[in-house]
């Protein structure tokens, strides 16, 4: 992680380029600060696969109930694009970066539960299961971020946790019928 010092003394047009590398200084964040740091990639590489199981979800769906499912999950993976982008943005805001692809992506959180059947039912209960589980991850972060005062962290958090579980309640209502 790298903080940059403060160019008030010398204007940046006056600043020759190995002068600016040599006032970056290599910080390493407290250990709190390193666990919200990672728990934050983890939780985007959550919400990504998340938006690709809902977006193959909605179109490999099925039966009688397809239309008002498929409209559903495209809301859903549009959410969670947003989610994904957001927690990213989180870390980069710390001067963190993210994975540079999809492999390193996937290995922020090996935690995810894949659908092994393309029946509809199977599909959604892996996907409700997922839900369930980020919205407890998100809440797992935001007591982190209480613990650093990251209170915008937090709220995104607390953010997350109802988008999880507000999407867990209408699957849950559609799958008992």
């Amino acid at each position: 992680m790298t903080y940059t010092e403060t160019f008030a003394s010398t204007p940046a047009s006056e600043l020759m380029p190995t002068e600016i590398e040599e006032r970056v200084v290599s910080v390493e964040p407290e250990p709190q600060l390193q666990d919200l740091l990672l728990n934050l990639v983890a939780l985007s590489s959550y919400a990504h696969q998340l938006y690709t199981q809902s977006h193959l979800i909605h179109l490999n769906v099925e039966g009688p109930l397809f239309l008002p499912i498929h409209e559903y999950l495209k809301e859903q993976y549009e959410l969670h694009v947003t989610h994904f982008d957001k927690l990213a943005e989180f870390v980069r805001t710390m001067d963190t970066l993210m994975p540079m692809c999809e492999k390193g992506l996937l290995n922020a959180y090996k935690g995810f539960k894949n659908c092994k059947s393309y029946e509809t039912r199977d599909m959604l209960v892996t996907y409700l299961r997922n839900l369930e589980d980020f919205g407890m991850q998100s809440k797992d972060l935001g007591e982190m971020a209480r613990a650093v005062k990251a209170p915008d962290v937090e709220n995104y958090a607390a953010q997350l946790v109802e988008d999880s579980f507000k999407a867990a309640w209408f699957l849950k209502s559609t799958l008992r019928g």
